[in-house]
């Protein structure tokens, strides 16, 4: 029988993120001389990817992005950002401990993000946890991206693992839909970038805290 996978979502769900992007965000916002974001503001912005962050990022600083000018800024930002992906980004309180025991129980790991593959890649050997992964899966290795749940069965596929024996793990309505889509169960975090709360879309499991999700995968997969 093939081993379980558990397939997480990076921003928000394994690594907090929030700080170098919306870092990086008020970097731009500054060259152009708009007011900065404070982090707790700019928090719910993150997660949906770099394009999304910079529009909802000069919404709320009263200058909406320009389609003309968008792909110029977002190449700045994601060159920005990759020079300080990992300055102030962490791991949320015991990812690291949760994915060396379910890799020690012979589960496969993987990533399925919204980020680039690359930058998520860079980000997790940054963190030190790259290792740790059967596939590190970005918004540009398939042809699809969540909420699609092809994108979370491609990541499974490429992980090597059975579809019928996956949990999905993340902080957001995405990651809900994806897993829905897929046909595979779902664990939210709480302490992510949902807004609103994650638990307004009915994940499966709902934890507060990395040390929750051993009991919660485990009913899931029974």
């Amino acid at each position: 029988m093939t081993a379980p996978t558990i397939v997480f979502d990076l921003d928000g769900t394994l690594a907090d993120t929030a700080p170098d992007l919306v870092t990086t965000l008020n970097t731009l916002l500054l060259r152009e001389n708009l007011p900065m974001q404070k982090i707790e503001t700019a928090r719910p912005f993150v997660g949906a990817g770099a394009m999304r962050l910079l529009e909802r990022g000069f919404a709320a600083a009263g200058a909406p992005l320009e389609a003309t000018r968008a792909p110029a800024l977002l190449a700045d930002f994601l060159k920005l950002y990759e020079a300080h992906i990992a300055d102030e980004t962490r791991l949320f309180p015991g990812a690291e401990r949760s994915l060396d025991l379910f890799r020690d129980a012979g589960f496969r790991l993987a990533v399925c993000t919204n980020k680039t593959e690359r930058l998520a890649q860079i980000l997790l050997e940054r963190l030190g946890v790259a290792d740790r992964f059967r596939a590190i899966c970005g918004r540009e290795t398939f042809t699809h991206m969540k909420p699609d749940g092809r994108a979370l069965l491609s990541t499974i596929e490429r992980a090597e693992g059975d579809p019928a024996r996956a949990v999905m793990v993340g902080d957001s309505k995405t990651d809900v839909a994806a897993a829905r889509s897929a046909g595979a169960p779902v664990v939210a975090v709480d302490f992510g970038y949902s807004d609103p709360p994650v638990a307004t879309f009915a994940p499966d499991r709902l934890i507060s805290h990395f040390d929750q999700l051993w009991d919660a995968a485990i009913g899931l997969l029974r």
